[in-house]
Formats: C-alpha cells, sequence, structure tokens
C-alpha cells in the first residue's frame, strides 16, 4: 500500500492527473510530482483544455449519473471555480423513428428522475421548441422527443483546469515541464520510476499514467492498443457578433442522442461550438515495440502538426453543417470560425479505465476518458486516490480494472471508428462554404 511519505509521479497534467494530484494532496500526500509533456500549462493540445464540456448528470449508467450529480454540486461553488460552470441546461433528443439513442435517454432520465434532478419530458418537436428562447430560429425537431434536465449545463474546461492546476500548486505539488515519458523503470516486474526522451528519470513508489490518448502509443510495450484507442472527435466553431451572442446565449445544450450531434450555447467570447459524438477517427501509426513495429492509432494534433493539426475532414465539416441546419437554420447559414481534431481515449465498453496494471503494484492508469470525464473533474481524483490506498469499492475495481472482460459497449454513441484520410482534410476556404 502507498504511504503518504512516499514519492508519487503522476505522468500528465489533464483532467485525470491533475485531479488525481489535487485529492492526494487534499488526503496528506506529500511527495507528489506530475511530469507534463508540454512546456506550458494547460497543455494546448489536451482534450482538456478546450473553450466547453457538457456537465451532466444524464446517464443510462447510474454510477456516472450519480457521480455527475456530486460533480454538477461542486461545480456550482463560485468560490471553488468561479464562473468556469454555466447551468444553461441540457436538452437530450432522439428520433423516433430510429430508435438507437431512445433506450439511452430512457435510462438516463430514470436515472435522473430518481435522483431527484429537475427534469421536465419533451414529447414532439412543439415541446422540444418550447425551452429555447423564443428570439432564436429553430428547425421543426420533427421526429424527436427527448427531455430537459435543468440540473446541467456547461463548464468552460480550460478555466476549470487552469484553476485546478493552480490549487495543486497552492498545495505543494510539484509541476515537471517539458518532459516526455518514454520508458518505465523497473525492479523485478515493478515499476519503480519513469525515464523521460531526454534521459532523465524519476523514481517512484507509484507511477500514475495519465497521458489520455497517447496511453497505447507512448508506451507500446503496455500492449494497451485493444483496450485505448485513440479517436479523434470533429469540432468546429462559430464567431457571432455580440448582438447575435445574445440571441442565443439564452439556449440549453442540445445532445441528439441518435447522430451525436451537439451545440453549446455562445461563450463569454461569442463563440457557438458543434461537434459530433461518435466513435471517432483513428490515426494508425507504426510505433516500435519489444518485437515488432506496431500499428497503434496516435493522436494528430497542432503540436504534431502545426499546420494543418486542427483540421477536419471536409466530410465531417458537411456533416456538422447539415446537422446544425436542422436545428439552428440561421447558424448553418454563417462560415464557420475554426476547427479542431479532440482525441479522446476510448475504451471497448464506455467506462474507465482506473486501477493497477496487472502484476504491478507500482503502476496504477487512470485514463479512458472515451469524451466523458472533463465534467468530473472536481471528483474524479477522489475515485483515483481510493484505487491508490487500497480503499476502492470492489464493485468500481471490476468496473474499472484494467484487464477487465468487456462485455458491453457505449450505447452513448454510435458507428465505427473510421481511418483519418490526410488527403481529405478541410481548408479555410471548405470553413465558408455554407451552402455544402
Amino acid at each position: 500500500m502507498v504511504l503518504q511519505d512516499d514519492r508519487i509521479v503522476i505522468v500528465g497534467a489533464g483532467c485525470f492527473g491533475i485531479s488525481t494530484a489535487y485529492h492526494l494532496l487534499k488526503r496528506g500526500f506529500k511527495n507528489i510530482s506530475i511530469i507534463e509533456r508540454s512546456d506550458e500549462l494547460p497543455a494546448k493540445d489536451a482534450a482538456s483544455n478546450d473553450i466547453n464540456r457538457i456537465v451532466r448528470s444524464s446517464y443510462s449508467d447510474p454510477f456516472y449519473a450519480n457521480l455527475g450529480r456530486e460533480a454538477v454540486h461542486s461545480w456550482r461553488n463560485r468560490e471553488e471555480w468561479g464562473d468556469s460552470y454555466h447551468e444553461s441546461g441540457l436538452v437530450n433528443v432522439f428520433s423516433t423513428v430510429q430508435q438507437s439513442g431512445k433506450s439511452y435517454a430512457d435510462d438516463s432520465y430514470r436515472n435522473d428522475v430518481a435522483l431527484g434532478a429537475r427534469v421536465k419530458e419533451l414529447i414532439g418537436g412543439d415541446a422540444i421548441r418550447s425551452v429555447f428562447p423564443e428570439s432564436v430560429h429553430l428547425g421543426s425537431f420533427a421526429s424527436r422527443n427527448g427531455y430537459i434536465n435543468y440540473d446541467c449545463g456547461w463548464a468552460n474546461a480550460g478555466q476549470g483546469l487552469s484553476l485546478m492546476i493552480q490549487k495543486v500548486r497552492d498545495l505543494g505539488g510539484e509541476f515537471i515541464l517539458g518532459k516526455t515519458v518514454c520508458n518505465l523503470l523497473r525492479e523485478e516486474g515493478r515499476t519503480v520510476g519513469v525515464q523521460c526522451a531526454n534521459g532523465s528519470t524519476y523514481p517512484a513508489a507509484v507511477v500514475i499514467l495519465s497521458i489520455g490518448s497517447w496511453t497505447a502509443s507512448a508506451l507500446p510495450n503496455l500492449r494497451l492498443e485493444k483496450n485505448c484507442l485513440a479517436t479523434g472527435q470533429c469540432i468546429a466553431t462559430i464567431q457571432l457578433t455580440e448582438e447575435e451572442a445574445a440571441r442565443y446565449r439564452g439556449c440549453p445544450v442540445l445532445l441528439d442522442l441518435t447522430t451525436g450531434f451537439y451545440v453549446f450555447p455562445p461563450t463569454n467570447s461569442h463563440v457557438v461550438k458543434v461537434a459530433i459524438h461518435k466513435f471517432g477517427l483513428t490515426n494508425s501509426v507504426a510505433v516500435a515495440g519489444e518485437e515488432s513495429p506496431v500499428k497503434i492509432s496516435t493522436p494528430r494534433t497542432i503540436t504534431s502538426d502545426p499546420v494543418r493539426g486542427l483540421c477536419i475532414p471536409k466530410v465531417a465539416l458537411r456533416k456538422l453543417r447539415t446537422h446544425l441546419r436542422e436545428f439552428f437554420p440561421d447558424l448553418a447559414q454563417k462560415p464557420f470560425s475554426g476547427t479542431r481534431l479532440c482525441w479522446y481515449n476510448d475504451t471497448p465498453d464506455g467506462s474507465w479505465i482506473i486501477g493497477y496494471y496487472p502484476n504491478d503494484a507500482g503502476l496504477m492508469m487512470a485514463t479512458g476518458g472515451n469524451g466523458h470525464a472533463y465534467k468530473f473533474l472536481p471528483v474524479i481524483g477522489q475515485i483515483v486516490a481510493d484505487a491508490c490506498e487500497g480503499n476502492l469499492d470492489p464493485a468500481l475495481v471490476s468496473k474499472f480494472a484494467v484487464d477487465r472482460v468487456y462485455n458491453d459497449t457505449d450505447g452513448s454513441r454510435s458507428g465505427v471508428p473510421s481511418e483519418l484520410d490526410l488527403e481529405d482534410l478541410c481548408t479555410e476556404k471548405d470553413l465558408s462554404l455554407v451552402d455544402a
């Protein structure tokens, strides 16, 4: 069992890593070091560093629904989080023709009701339209039902992450920046530290690996590529005028569970973000392993490609505009101001990986966000800290185990991952093709 005076090295200063550092320090651990490949915090290409993320309790899984309620309660504390969190409400809709999203929505609704959330069923297009401001030009929401959870909203992800980074600093956490961990140091089969690309080494009683979508490709000898798949998710933004933003700012977040399309209200900078929550795009790269090179999906970001690292495929850009036209016709007539491929670390069942690597009491995994970890930033580190101390509920030990049997799939998403086509990336001109 790890002791409070032991040195703990956390690799990665994203959502999992920084929340874990915070909660360990709060529990009295005194020797916490966070190694981050970026030389700035938050890392500019980290998935958790973004203008917004949905904060919701609307999950079909009772565990995540309950933890979501706990996270919302924390986000509401403005002394802790300032104005990071915006409780706009969340509208979940699904097609009454294509039933793929319905069971997930039904289970989520039942869980929200059981937890005492302020929810309202929305049957038909008129009911859905009624929860949006009258000044907003909306589509018909034909063949759609859904519900609104008023106890949900969105968080400024970069702002929230920066606040927690500062909390860790204030509690005495050490940050080691600009170092890329490339190898684990082992003695008699147990991890005892890490080695970085520049040759520097850092000993530890426990190493906590929290490098998100880089998990499988950065340390291929762990053979995690079947459990940890890096997928790029397509995002686009629209810059509104101050007057336009005022009209849309009262909108709830909209999530279409049938297509995965979602839209945020405008940020304080008058930016609307749209995206599609699906199984995303892979970027298979040959990575050297112990025996022979293996192809592993590897994030392609503005760091690895400063020129085109933010570009998404043209076909994805067209899909985003098509979905936008269905729900917000006026916004669909405006040019996109930018795009981004946001990289997730996906597991086969959509649940996180939190626990010790098999047969190695010196290596803890805290990863597998599946695009739904950030909302839990205030509380997710509690689970990792419990796992470190050996106090995690046995049911959760099994639920999050690295080597668990994957019997379920992620019910919030449809489709299968497809390989990124670098020849199909959008250009600046494509962003203005409103009739595409």
